[in-house]
């Protein structure tokens, strides 16, 4: 099997190793942000000349797609856009049409991802301050933001994505400093539009950052793990949780001719760029002075997700919510080309 959904946790040194360095912006760490739309269009701008047209159209296709898929997603699977985690072979795990169970599976894989990463929940040890990078709608920044009573900031390229985080963050009392003294401790979590490859923060901010199943979006996997290093405080830990294809043995030069037709499908389906391997990630934290890096291989234990996402859109509610999303995205596509100014010329 080409593809092994891989975990890697290290720790940034308590001394830095000179990363590269921004200024930082002023004051507060978490300033009050213009509307998602400006920040979406600042960050397109900012950024545009920058990127080669293949990569614009990655990070367009990226969003579009989230933008128009988060919806029904969370119609059927609640706040988590991640895979679960399961005991192989388990009797849970077999039972494909129990949704519920996938969905404590899905809890489970942070819980696992945090363990596995040695995370401590001490009053004095626990991270306080959290960045999650390809945030989704927000799922694990609301939970991690709960469970340690930290701040939690998201990143997500979707506009889409960034507003539903937010409203569901204030429903919860999560989006207001009013409510930081809330009885499970939770501070305030937010949500931007942004470049995971580009993030918008200054140098040491955060003791835990967090990538769950986002790095196989990134078309530069050594600037994306350069900048999860570089937002993380001395001392601090990353969490990245990722699709890789399976290490090559010291006779391969790459993968065999089916391996990438399969990988070349899921690229297709998914925008995602070319895959790499957990030692090539392994490489690459090395290659930034990191510590403590260590590696698991969780295919067998996320197999059982696929079927059941598969039963999911056969579903009465995955039916309905399906084309509830179409119609949704048909009536926005109008709305898009009734505010073109070339249709509105044709109009008057």
């Amino acid at each position: 099997m080409a593809i092994s959904p891989s975990l890697c946790t290290c720790r940034l040194s308590s001394r830095r190793p000179d990363p590269p360095r921004r200024l930082p912006p002023p004051s507060s760490s978490f300033p009050r942000s213009p509307p998602i739309s400006q920040r979406f269009a600042r960050v397109t701008a900012a950024t545009a000349e920058a990127m080669t047209a293949e990569e614009a159209s990655l990070k367009k296709g990226i969003a579009e797609l989230y933008d128009e898929s988060s919806g029904l997603w969370e119609d059927i699977w609640g706040d988590h856009m991640h895979h679960g985690f399961y005991e192989p072979d388990s009797a849970a795990a077999a039972a494909a049409s129990d949704f519920d169970n996938h969905r404590l599976a899905q809890i489970r894989m942070i819980e696992e991802s945090l363990r596995f990463a040695g995370v401590s929940y001490e009053e004095d040890k626990r991270p306080k301050r959290v960045v999650d990078v390809g945030c989704g709608i927000g799922g694990s920044s609301r939970y991690l933001a709960k469970k340690y009573g930290a701040s939690c900031e998201g990143l997500t390229l979707s506009p889409i994505q960034a507003q539903r985080a937010q409203a569901l963050a204030a429903a919860q009392g999560l989006a207001d400093k009013a409510h930081w003294d809330r009885a499970d401790g939770a501070r305030m979590v937010s949500f931007q539009v942004a470049d995971a490859l580009d993030q918008p923060f200054p140098d040491g901010q955060f003791d835990l950052v967090w990538s769950m199943e986002s790095g196989e979006h990134m078309p530069d996997k050594k600037k994306f793990v350069s900048e999860l290093a570089r937002v993380a405080a001395p001392g601090g830990t990353i969490i990245i949780v990722t699709w890789c294809h399976r290490d090559l043995s010291p006779s391969e030069e790459s993968l065999k001719p089916e391996e990438k037709a399969l990988l070349d499908k899921i690229c297709s389906a998914y925008y995602l760029p070319e895959w790499c391997s957990t030692a090539d990630y392994v490489k690459l934290l090395h290659s930034l002075s990191l510590q403590d890096i260590k590696v698991a291989n969780w295919s067998d234990h996320v197999a059982p997700f696929w079927p059941a996402v598969i039963r999911s859109a056969l579903t009465f509610k995955g039916l309905t919510s399906l084309i509830r999303s179409v119609v949704e995205n048909h009536k926005r596509s109008i709305g898009d080309a009734i505010d073109d100014q070339r249709v509105q010329d044709g109009l008057d």
